[in-house]
């Protein structure tokens, strides 16, 4: 699995949690990804079984996406890794729970809002993903 395929199944995931079945541009937002990007991942992910496409049922021009039950697996193993590997890496500032981590978190989220400040003053519309991604650690939704 490649990172493009884990962080676009680990979106489809967190996106349906609810029971959304997001359609490739919808999860795209989500994502902070191309349409075109995720449209070429998508194929060979739904070769391998890892998820399924189907008719959008209020657009005929859409699909709409849902991980399969091997999919969902393989996700699960996959974000296991990866907290493995963020837990490693955070290590020399003293972990997850370090001090040292929360300022980190506080910079990236100012350096974010600042981000999001010049966007929106330019008119431009930047993904969400790193935002949530950082909030979602510490219990908290921006969206």
């Amino acid at each position: 699995m490649t990172h493009a395929d884990y962080l676009l199944l680990a979106s489809l995931r967190e996106f349906s949690r609810s029971g959304a079945k997001p359609s490739q541009r919808e999860l795209a937002d989500f994502a902070g990804l191309e349409v075109m990007f995720v449209s070429k991942l998508v194929r060979p992910l739904e070769q391998a079984g890892l998820l399924r496409r189907a008719d959008h049922p209020a657009d005929p021009r859409a699909f709409e996406l849902e991980l399969t039950a091997r999919g969902t697996d393989l996700v699960g193993q996959a974000a296991a890794v990866m907290r493995e590997l963020f837990d490693e890496l955070l290590l020399p500032i003293g972990g997850r729970s370090g001090q040292r981590h929360a300022v980190l978190v506080r910079t990236i989220n100012s350096l974010l809002d600042v981000a999001e400040a010049f966007n929106r003053a330019k008119g431009t519309k930047a993904p969400a993903a790193s935002r949530r991604t950082l909030d979602n650690r510490r219990g908290r939704s921006r969206r």
